[in-house]
């Protein structure tokens, strides 16, 4: 595809983050009329799609694994900047924030977006393949991160209640940021081609790496076009962060009059940033590169814990209050399940549309619970 159809892509994304950036700055001080709220809602939508967007420009410039791990950073970015602004409205209600958007991240990311892309591109290709040593070396990392650091706070002595001490929670943030460092590593640098996506025969075995260069796919974008961006990616990222914050006391007192669990505030958060990851996983698995999603998926649920529970550690010296960390035991049940089925769907690196819908049944059950615990 020619460079003009890419530009004409853009267009679009182009005029978004800047219109996102000025909806903030007039919003910011007085938006509690109800067509305010919606424009800025709106306008949300269209930053989060933007910022996919140019993430996925980027990506394609830089090539994979590299494009997958700029867009998990990315939704990680605005991921920590919700989390961060909501935690400076203080009070006791706050404390759970981290806890509860991060475990939606990774119970969303390991059921939801890995169940979507099974599901698609198994219906579509019938039995699709996958790199099992770079995933499961993936899924092993993921493991470590939560338990580190949404598990054991719960078990923990040395704080009152499911957190960790000073002491605890800068070993467990300096932990998570080395393990994360080191995936990143593997990755991008010692084993790059485990990360790849591959081909396989009739009977979905792995028969070797797809050929990039032959993929059907547009053209790389100029450094011009890859510049620019990234420039509206950060745009849109800021605009994301802001317009989240002005909407933020809406979800609460919405969720509030719903009579749910005041968690379900981080599912909807979650939920919001993980929107666009998802449809790029989807649009990879029903292009028979599942590998791509598989990278996504567990890739963002790496980043969601290995940046923001470093950046949380941090930002707790400046915030006032507790911060909980630990899981409560429907949540530890749910992770434990989520961990061995996902084990299961890893190891063989071949599934079906059956492994795909059985995660989303663990995702169904993760989100009625959030709501009926």
């Amino acid at each position: 595809m020619s460079a003009p159809a890419v530009r004409g892509r853009l267009q679009w994304s182009v005029v978004v983050p800047i219109l996102a950036l000025v909806v903030l700055v007039l919003s910011w001080l007085r938006h509690d009329h109800w067509t305010i709220l919606a424009a800025v809602a709106a306008v949300l939508i269209g930053a989060v799609l933007s910022s996919v967007h140019h993430a996925e420009v980027v990506a394609h410039k830089v090539g994979e694994p590299f494009g997958s791990l700029i867009l998990a950073i990315a939704v990680t970015v605005i991921e920590v900047g919700l989390i961060v602004m909501l935690m400076t409205s203080g009070g006791d209600s706050t404390s759970t924030y981290a806890r509860d958007t991060v475990f939606a991240a990774v119970m969303i990311t390991l059921n939801g977006i890995v169940g979507l892309a099974l599901m698609v591109g198994a219906l579509k290709h019938g039995l699709v393949s996958f790199n099992a040593a770079g995933t499961g070396s993936a899924v092993a990392t993921v493991i470590a991160l939560a338990g580190l650091t949404l598990v054991l706070p719960r078990f923990t002595t040395s704080a009152q209640g499911p957190q960790y001490s000073p002491s605890q929670l800068a070993f467990a943030a300096i932990a998570s940021l080395a393990l994360y460092v080191a995936f990143l590593f593997t990755q991008t640098v010692r084993h790059r081609d485990f990360f790849l996506p591959v081909t396989s025969d009739e009977h979905g075995r792995m028969t070797g790496l797809v050929d990039l260069d032959e993929d059907g796919h547009a053209d790389p974008p100029s450094a011009g076009e890859a510049a620019l961006s990234l420039a509206l990616l950060l745009v849109s990222l800021v605009s994301v962060v802001g317009l989240a914050k002005v909407l933020s006391p809406t979800i609460e007192s919405t969720v509030k009059s719903l009579g749910f669990p005041y968690a379900v505030v981080g599912v909807v958060i979650a939920l919001l940033v993980l929107a666009p990851e998802s449809i790029a996983a989807v649009r990879n698995a029903s292009r028979d590169r599942v590998q791509t999603s598989l990278n996504l998926a567990y890739g963002s649920a790496m980043a969601s814990i290995g940046l923001t529970i470093p950046t949380i550690a941090v930002a707790m010296i400046w915030l006032s209050g507790p911060l909980v960390l630990g899981l409560e035991p429907t949540q530890i049940v749910l992770l434990v399940i989520t961990v061995f089925v996902t084990g299961l769907t890893v190891v063989q690196g071949r599934v079906y549309a059956l492994q795909g819908f059985v995660h989303l049944v663990l995702l169904a059950a993760f989100l009625f619970l959030s709501m009926q615990p």
